[in-house]
């Protein structure tokens, strides 16, 4: 059942008690139960919500997550801690002996989008609405953590940044952050694990409720099937983008580059770093990255697509990511409203039903949608945060607020769901989840 909805000030409070509570004290844990280590991207929108109960902390966050950087400038996915009960944890993973990989951590050996910047951003404009204290630490590890994040985003430019269409290559669907969206059904087909897949057992069904939220059966033996590949190619980045069976040219991963990109570039004019030819590189690769966004875009409806790169074609598949061209101001005015029509309109973060006006993963009017079942349907806050701050920073500030008020409305019962059904408002997955958790604080302190 639904729980009651809570007040601004309980919601503030309840999210940072979260926070605290999940807080190893050199970084934040996904969530208690299910995400006992740090996930990349995860991290970067929890250091956004640190920053509103402790700028240092924030920093820490960041700091933690960068010491784990591979030599070559990858940002893995997973930072994993001391906790088990997590698969695959580091031992299938086997990074240890990749000779990139940092000897001080152990890690996952793919990465995830690429928000870093963003967030830094972020967390130096929170400051700077602080103390004078909390602007001079933010502003020295933007200085600090500029060169560590340029060679993140020079790592995607040179590695997977894909020649033939210009999208970022991601070679598993986990890299995407949306591990089983409709997006990758087609590109799962291509994947098919080897006799010689070693055997395994699922905890992640374990720590949710219903397993029928979760990814199947047929779906992990796929996913793990792509880690023995890039296992076996020693996690080279020249050769893991050879030899996976999945190899997608993932619009929304490109769009956030984009925005990362000249968020990192801003920061160093702040900083007054002398990098000129840096800045210029960033500047080109969003250039760049924008350029894939809208040319891998649907000419009349505006929606944008991923790119099989295995055999050329253009996914058909609409989900959240279709709207990726707003995140990053990729299109043209009358095409840019035309689907900001469709994204606020019945199909989608409009549909009537809806408990909350933000987008769902998949239009609830697709065939497919599936509104319990991670990415297939379900809604996202960490999402509908992403869309309303682009919408902010773009200057659309009343439907930014009004996405931010609705955003709030589906959190405010103050569970911190990982994901929520999108007609009821029921918390789904991992509950007490730090970057929902993280998000609410933002909403509920700007704009």
């Amino acid at each position: 059942m639904r729980l009651p909805r809570l007040s601004p000030t309980t919601l503030a409070d309840r999210a940072a008690t979260v926070l605290r509570d999940n807080d190893t004290g050199a970084l934040v844990t996904a969530s208690p139960k299910l995400y006992p280590h740090m996930w990349s991207w995860d991290a970067a929108f929890i250091a956004i919500g640190l920053a509103y109960l402790d700028v240092r902390r924030a920093v820490t966050e960041l700091d933690t997550l960068l010491s784990a950087q591979w030599s070559d400038g990858m940002i893995p996915h997973i930072v994993f801690t001391e906790a088990t009960g997590y698969f695959p944890g580091p031992d299938r993973w086997g990074t240890d002996a990749v000779p990139q990989c940092p000897p001080h951590v152990r890690t996952s050996g793919i990465c995830q989008p690429p928000v870093h910047a963003i967030a830094l951003r972020r967390i130096v404009d929170t400051a700077r609405r602080a103390s004078q204290a909390d602007v001079e630490l933010a502003e020295t590890f933007a200085t600090r953590a500029w060169r560590p994040l340029y060679r993140w985003h020079r790592w995607l430019a040179r590695h997977r940044m894909s020649e033939s269409c210009g999208l970022i290559t991601i070679v598993h669907g986990w890299e995407s952050g949306m591990d089983n969206s409709p997006r990758w059904d087609s590109p799962y087909a291509h994947v098919r694990p080897g006799p010689d897949l070693p055997p395994y057992v699922r905890l992640d069904t374990l720590g949710v409720e219903d397993p029928d939220e979760r990814p199947s059966d047929d779906e992990y033996d796929r996913y793990l099937w792509i880690i023995e590949q890039l296992r076996r190619a020693d996690y080279a980045p020249e050769a893991v983008v050879t030899n996976s069976d999945f190899r997608v040219g993932d619009v929304f991963t490109t769009a956030l580059f984009a925005m990362a990109c000249d968020d990192l570039a801003d920061l160093a004019h702040e900083s007054s770093l002398e990098v000129p030819g840096k800045v210029a590189d960033l500047r080109a690769w969003a250039a760049r990255a924008r350029e894939a966004v809208a040319h891998n875009t649907d000419p009349d409806t505006g929606f944008a697509y991923d790119r099989d790169l295995r055999n050329g074609d253009t996914s058909k598949t609409t989900t959240i990511a279709a709207f990726s061209p707003l995140l990053c101001s990729a299109l043209p005015d009358r095409l840019e409203r035309r689907l900001l029509e469709e994204l606020t309109g019945p199909g989608w973060a409009g549909h009537p039903e809806l408990h909350a006006a933000v987008v769902p993963s998949v239009s609830p009017n697709d065939p497919g949608f599936d509104a319990r079942r991670y990415w297939r349907g379900p809604q996202w806050p960490v999402m509908a945060w992403l869309f309303s701050f682009a919408f902010h920073r773009r200057g659309w500030a009343e439907l930014a607020r009004q996405w931010r008020d609705q955003g709030l409305r589906l959190v405010s019962d103050g569970s911190f769901g990982e994901y929520y059904e999108p007609f009821t408002g029921e918390p789904l997955g991992s509950t007490q989840q730090s970057w929902t958790a993280a998000v609410t604080l933002d909403w509920l302190h700007s704009w």
